[in-house]
């Protein structure tokens, strides 16, 4: 009598996470929008210190890292906790926010305000142009982002509500 068994005629099942099309959209949102705010990030970071000098009570080098950690910030969140509707609302915030600065500095001359300093600038360099570009993209998405995550977020109550549990 022999010990020896057949091979097995059929490999097992690996187990594979089920995505939906709104899953895997929102991934590819987190994922766009985290590098747009990665790079703003970064630029900000980076072009800090040479900002340092244009000052009023806070320096524009000090904005450009308040900016720079609240990018990050919005990444960061955007990757880890992106199912919530609320970290979408917040990296819209910063992108526009980062894209609105710039542009109203770039072609409005406001002056120094309060404890801001004068930080028009009418030129555009190659950090500055990633920088709006980065922000404008991650805006979009965020937008997008915010959109389905809110639409989830209302569906699910309304199967609660309904006594049907998510």
């Amino acid at each position: 009598m022999s010990t020896h068994h057949a091979a097995p005629t059929t490999l097992p099942r690996l187990a594979v996470p089920h995505w939906s099309a709104s899953g895997a959209l929102l991934w590819l949102l987190r994922l766009v929008t985290a590098a747009g705010l990665a790079i703003d990030a970064f630029v900000h970071a980076d072009l800090a210190p040479g900002y340092d000098p244009v000052a009023a009570s806070i320096s524009q080098g000090d904005l450009f890292r308040i900016e720079a950690g609240f990018a990050a910030a919005a990444a960061l969140l955007v990757l880890v906790a992106g199912r919530h509707w609320t970290v979408w609302a917040f990296a819209l915030g910063v992108a526009l926010g980062g894209v609105a600065a710039v542009m109203v500095y770039r072609y409005v001359d406001i002056g120094a305000f309060g404890p801001f300093p004068d930080m028009y600038e009418p030129t555009w360099y190659p950090e500055k142009t990633a920088s709006v570009i980065a922000e404008a993209v991650a805006a979009v998405t965020a937008a997008a982002g915010l959109t389905l995550t809110w639409r989830q977020a209302r569906r699910r109550a309304a199967e609660f509500r309904a006594g049907r549990r998510p």
